[in-house]
């Protein structure tokens, strides 16, 4: 046999071996664990598209947080489904003291003070009668700038009932800009911004749609970035790097890696990446079907976005992760 001095595959004779090697680790503190919390709801509700996650009543809520948090799970992201009623055409259960949201996050803050970061969905979608991520004009479309305002009032909202991170996820032009003024000008210096820097319309939300609600009527193609590019990601990274984004996010993750890539190896910031619904759903259900191994196929994605170059992870399986990560 032909001597081969060059063997990579000595580096790969053991787990032990592996694990003494690998370049990309994974620990609960990357995770965000994704919680949805209702109004109206006296225990939680299971999302059928979504196997495994629900919308928590305020109790459940509490409850899944504080198991999230002993796990080590490094922060947590909440959304509010209002009650169908309190829908109008502007999103006012968004920054109304008593709405589901801010109740959410006070209860939490009261429970957890400082043992985790949390974070709070800065977005109108969840609360608006048409489902859009802002406020419409007079021809249906989305007003960009009558939305920054409400975005604004969202945001103060957000602080004042206890949110660590304050995450803008409507791709308007200038959300982290003008949240992050009102912010320092009402005394909320402390608190910081997750951007939405790439956020893609994408398939993949389906899930997502129906965890919160959603009565979106359309799409969302006029701001949210089309997939088929790929530089105007770094325009946007450029923009909220500019504006006093704390952190940056590219959403999807699985299907956008070399957006995560082309994020990390710019970004002065950290860079997360949101594992969404649909992805999350593809996997239980081939998993479900016997066709994947369901935990291999967990580690492995997950993995695979904090390689492409995410420090945060926002995935479903946050908590479960890291108990099996301790």
């Amino acid at each position: 046999m032909t001597p081969l001095p060059i063997r990579p595959r000595r580096l790969r004779s053991s787990a032990s071996m592996r694990r003494l090697v690998a370049q990309t680790s994974l620990e609960p503190r990357h995770l965000v664990l994704p919680m949805f919390v209702a109004d109206g709801r006296d225990e939680p509700h299971p999302i059928a598209s979504m196997p495994g996650v629900v919308q928590h009543s305020m109790d459940s809520l509490r409850a899944a947080a504080a198991e999230a948090v002993a796990a080590g799970v490094g922060g947590l992201m909440l959304f509010g489904v209002p009650t169908p009623e309190s829908k109008d055409d502007i999103g006012s259960a968004a920054d109304d003291s008593e709405g589901i949201l801010n109740r959410a996050l006070r209860a939490l803050r009261a429970d957890l003070g400082e043992d985790t970061v949390l974070m709070a969905d800065t977005c109108l979608d969840e609360f608006t009668d048409h489902g859009h991520c802002g406020v419409l004009d007079a021809g249906g479309r989305v007003d960009n700038d009558a939305t920054l305002a409400r975005y604004v009032s969202m945001a103060l909202a957000q602080a004042r009932a206890g949110a660590h991170l304050l995450g803008p996820s409507g791709m308007m032009d200038g959300q982290v800009g003008a949240i992050r003024e009102a912010l320092d000008a009402n005394g909320y210096s402390e608190v910081g911004i997750l951007a939405y820097t790439a956020k893609y319309a994408s398939a993949f939300y389906g899930p997502f749609r129906e965890a919160v609600g959603s009565t979106l009527s359309g799409d969302r193609r006029t701001y949210q970035q089309d997939p088929a590019n790929r530089d105007e990601a770094m325009r946007e990274l450029a923009h909220d790097l500019a504006e006093g984004a704390d952190i940056v996010m590219v959403k999807p993750a699985m299907s956008y890696l070399d957006i995560v890539r082309d994020v990390a190896q710019v970004a002065d910031v950290p860079v997360a990446a949101y594992q969404i619904s649909g992805e999350y759903s593809m996997i239980t259900a081939a998993a479900d079907r016997g066709w994947i191994d369901r935990d291999a196929a967990i580690v492995e994605s997950v993995t695979a976005i904090r390689r492409a170059g995410a420090s945060i992870v926002l995935t479903y399986w946050a908590t479960e992760l890291a108990d099996r990560l301790l």
